[in-house]
């Protein structure tokens, strides 16, 4: 029989003593963390959290690594992330914008180079699947939530004089991210330092399901990110019954032109993943 096994992360707050007095604060994240945890259980899942103070570097390195070391072909791991895309210098010229995007996790970023080297240890066979709730912060992305600033929405909660709210994004805003940088550069100069000139080849088949295009900004909420709300309105308490690229283009058909959930696959190609329903152990 194969074996499901499930990684949940979300962060309302980072720590401020690592990202330069930014708190990043949110305030659906830890909700989506648990809606997706039960979603996973409801599926068969074996489940492993960790939610703000306990999403940290070593935490979400290690159980990524657990889940490599157990799982053999025919297995799925499922990771979900609700939380706040950042950025670090790119040092090894795989970036056009020469920016590496990141996870903001309580005590310090995780590097898109890091999570590739970390998705090339999962043996051929296993299935990977990212549904991930969050801004990725390339070039696009910047540029966006820039103009975004500049028209008066800002990253931060502001109550309008009508009693509506401005969106919250989750995204790291660009000073927040060049003084995370500066005050940490050796740290992350050291991860990119300890990271392969090339990056490994990914032999599993890896699906991600991302809460936004790369020139956009994904939504925080009250109750649940924009993204994931989405999500669990079409998967309908498990009533769902078509297959991946199905799903995606239901949440799609349900989301503003503005945010449009991209559908990525990676590694080995499979047919038979391709078919199924999502989150079908």
């Amino acid at each position: 029989m194969p074996k499901g096994l499930s990684l949940h992360i979300g962060l309302n707050t980072v720590d401020p003593a690592h990202y330069g007095g930014w708190d990043g604060k949110l305030q659906a994240c830890e909700a989506d963390h648990e809606e997706m945890t039960a979603l996973a259980k409801s599926k068969g899942f074996k489940t492993t959290t960790l939610t703000t103070k306990k999403a940290t570097r070593k935490a979400v390195i290690g159980a990524i690594a657990d889940a490599a070391k157990t799982l053999k072909a025919g297995d799925i791991f499922l990771v979900t992330y609700a939380g706040h895309g950042g950025q670090v210098p790119d040092k090894n010229g795989d970036e056009a914008d020469l920016k590496d995007e990141t996870w903001c996790l309580f005590d310090g970023q995780l590097v898109d180079d890091e999570l590739n080297e970390l998705w090339a240890t999962f043996a051929q066979g296993v299935r990977i699947l990212a549904i991930l709730d969050s801004c990725h912060s390339g070039t696009a992305v910047r540029a966006a939530y820039n103009e975004l600033v500049r028209t008066g929405v800002t990253s931060q909660p502001v109550t309008r004089t009508d009693g509506d709210q401005k969106p919250v994004f989750r995204t790291m805003p660009d000073d927040a991210a060049a003084r995370t940088y500066r005050l940490n550069r050796a740290f992350y100069d050291d991860i990119a330092a300890d990271l392969p000139e090339q990056a490994s080849p990914i032999v599993a088949s890896l699906r991600l399901i991302s809460g936004c295009q790369d020139n956009q900004l994904s939504m925080d909420g009250t109750f649940n990110g924009l993204f994931t709300g989405t999500l669990l309105r079409v998967w309908k308490n498990g009533d769902f019954g078509g297959n991946y690229d199905k799903f995606h283009q239901e949440i799609v058909r349900l989301m503003p032109p503005t945010q449009s959930p991209n559908h990525l696959k990676v590694g080995t190609p499979s047919a038979e993943y391709d078919g199924q329903t999502p989150f079908s152990i």
